[in-house]
């Protein structure tokens, strides 16, 4: 680990004579940008920093999803993508500062808002307030994260100058005071009497007004839409005196399955930022870089793969001509370091590759659930199998002959979140969280009724963030109540980071089918990249729906029949210059017949695609169409400008 130098005496304070902050006690204003060290790759850590300090930036905001380090409880992990200790020296040498937002709960758009799923085993814990089952994970926890951050404090050594307490938890229903308290003591008694500890919160009364507590400094947050000077009154109201915060200024906003993709206008950013940085305002941009949702780290079930939140830097880390609006701003307030922005990273359409079967789930499950099935004459949710991401497979018999089409029903809406239902082999179709909660089934008494249910992400905000998966109460088939499952655990991603198909794909693969069966499919091919290993972007044109995998490192989701993201971000350094790339999909409804998926080099969000040309000489970048690849969706509307949609 790094040695700190520290030359005199260090200090972060808030003058709350003079409403601004003390760096070493003289003033200072703090202009930062949030990135997500979870949703990029530790290899771009660097090139996406140095972006940002030379846009003008002296601080970044970093959330610590407390799921991403102790996915199993009081097992931690700070390795590889995880090295937070790693970003911060990074940072650092960069001359970055850092805002810290340790949680626990962070929301951010993440799973379950950065809580690990495990809390939810005891069935009747109240996250986020004084409840003791929870308060003891939380001190477990804390004692772990804040006693490696006390060490990059400012004060000691290292860039941390601020660190949020809890956030925004004055938009949550408990309003525990007696939990924000415990909060403070904890962190205190970590980091000591100097860390400046603060609060965000929405702009509204309620949530400042739950969210805040005596001790920790209240901010505020806001986007474009917002009277400036009525959002600083209300932290005003809270906060008489020290230093104008908002500490979420969005320069974006987030994507939803289904809606359109969403914009918010570089002017409007601009102008605003602009506006709060000659009050003297402490501005964060959020996002400046949004990133990936790999894997399954999306949070509530509506939440796309892609994170680009339309932030200054695209979700490939590719500067845009916000990020270049932004820096003319911030020059007009402090001196912008010279010298030519890092450019775009290198792209490459590696084309088509063409993918065969592997097979159904139904027929791998001694490969997906080596220890078979847990037998239970009601359905267990995931939590209750201790598999908490991914899919779970439920097994049981049809109890009677059914000659008509019969109702299957989820009467108390108890599919989390999708579930596929196949009989014999031969996909049914789907049962969806408050969408679609009965289907038509036909069958003989015996025949195997297979469910594979789909946990499509935990809530991330709001008052429903206790968000079982799987099948949580019992379904009905016409009058019967179906029981006697078999339950199987599916560790899909252990299978294939350990090689699964291609390992012994000559036993796997069966021949072509001229047109694939419907339901839930294990596809798989090899990619050859020639030497080059360049970013790319995977379009799967005219599949359903479902997960990919390459070279057994986990994707995320793709759904493009409902869109509005069509393409998934494969960063470069997953790919071999040397070894066939192996690739692996999941669709889970039905694939088309010409099997292929094509790597572009870039993005496809809207049915309209764009080249991006750096112009170094004018530091600009320059925007051109680019022909269609071959036929796609209608060009889609952008969205309007909106301030947190959440609802549940």
């Amino acid at each position: 680990k790094p040695g700190f130098k520290v030359s005199g005496k260090r200090s972060f304070s808030i003058d709350y004579k003079n409403n601004c902050f003390l760096k070493d006690g003289k003033p200072f204003q703090y202009i930062s940008g949030s990135i997500h060290y979870s949703r990029i790759p530790q290899y771009y850590w660097k090139d996406r920093l140095l972006k940002m300090y030379m846009t003008g930036l002296n601080a970044v905001q970093v959330y610590v999803p407390w799921n991403f380090h102790e996915a199993v409880q009081g097992v931690h992990n700070f390795t590889g993508d995880r090295d937070l200790e790693h970003f911060l020296d990074l940072a650092n040498q960069t001359g970055l500062l850092v805002i810290l937002r340790p949680g626990p709960y962070i929301c951010a758009e993440w799973e379950m808002g950065g809580l690990p799923a495990w809390l939810l085993q005891k069935p009747n814990i109240i996250l986020r307030s004084a409840d003791t089952d929870y308060l003891q994970a939380v001190n477990n926890w804390l004692a772990v994260l804040l006693s490696k951050m006390k060490r990059w404090l400012y004060v000691n050594g290292g860039n941390i100058i601020t660190v949020q307490v809890e956030n925004e938890y004055g938009s949550y229903f408990s309003c525990d005071y007696n939990y924000m308290r415990h909060l403070q003591t904890l962190f205190r008694f970590f980091l000591g009497e100097d860390a400046v500890l603060f609060t965000t919160d929405g702009n509204t009364d309620r949530e400042m007004t739950c969210g805040t507590l005596q001790g920790l400094y209240a901010t505020v947050d806001f986007g474009t839409d917002t009277n400036i000077t009525e959002a600083f009154n209300r932290q005003r109201r809270f906060e008489p005196r020290g230093p104008l915060v908002n500490s979420e200024f969005y320069t974006g906003w987030l994507d939803h399955w289904g809606d359109q993709h969403a914009v918010v206008d570089t002017q409007k950013v601009s102008r605003v930022l602009g506006e709060m940085l000659t009050m003297g305002a402490n501005v964060n941009m959020y996002m400046f870089e949004g990133g990936t949702n790999f894997g399954y780290w999306n949070g509530k079930v509506t939440l796309v793969t892609s994170y680009d939140y339309d932030a200054p830097l695209t979700e490939a880390g590719d500067p845009t001509e916000k990020l270049l609006a932004i820096r003319d701003v911030i020059s007009q307030f402090r001196e912008v370091p010279s010298g030519p922005l890092p450019p775009a990273t290198p792209k490459f359409a590696y084309g088509f590759v063409t993918m065969k079967k592997v097979g159904n789930i139904s027929d791998l499950l001694s490969t997906l659930s080596p220890l078979g099935p847990v037998k239970s004459k009601y359905p267990l949710t995931f939590e209750e199998m201790k598999q908490y991401y991914g899919y779970m497979l439920y097994r049981t018999m049809l109890p009677r002959d059914l000659s008509e089409p019969t109702p299957l029903i989820s009467p108390l809406n108890g599919v989390h979140d999708r579930a596929y239902v196949s009989i014999n082999g031969v996909f049914q179709g789907l049962l969806e969280r408050d969408t679609a909660l009965v289907m038509k089934v036909t069958g003989q008494q015996g025949d195997t009724v297979d469910i594979l249910v789909e946990n499509m992400g935990r809530v991330n905000f709001g008052s429903k963030i206790n968000d079982y998966k799987g099948l949580l109460s019992n379904l009905i088939l016409g009058k019967d109540i179906l029981t006697d499952w078999k339950i199987y655990p599916l560790d899909i991603d252990g299978a294939i980071a350990s090689g699964w198909p291609h390992s012994n794909s000559q036993k796997s693969v069966r021949s072509p089918q001229r047109n694939p069966p419907p339901g839930p499919t294990f596809y798989m091919a090899t990619l050859q990249t020639n030497s080059l290993t360049w970013d790319t972007f995977l379009k799967l044109n005219e599949w359903t729906k479902g997960q990919v995998w390459i070279n057994g490192v986990n994707l995320g989701r793709y759904w493009p029949a409902r869109g509005p993201q069509q393409t998934l971000y494969i960063p470069g350094p997953l790919l071999s210059a040397t070894q066939p790339n192996n690739i692996t999909v999941l669709e889970l409804e039905g694939a088309p017949a010409h099997l292929r998926v094509l790597f572009m080099d870039r993005p496809h969000a809207e049915g309209k695609l764009q080249v991006l040309k750096w112009d170094l000489s004018k530091q600009r970048l320059s925007t051109q169409p680019a022909p269609p690849v071959y036929e796609d969706k209608p060009t889609q509307k952008s969205h309007p400008t909106s301030l947190k949609p959440f609802s549940d």
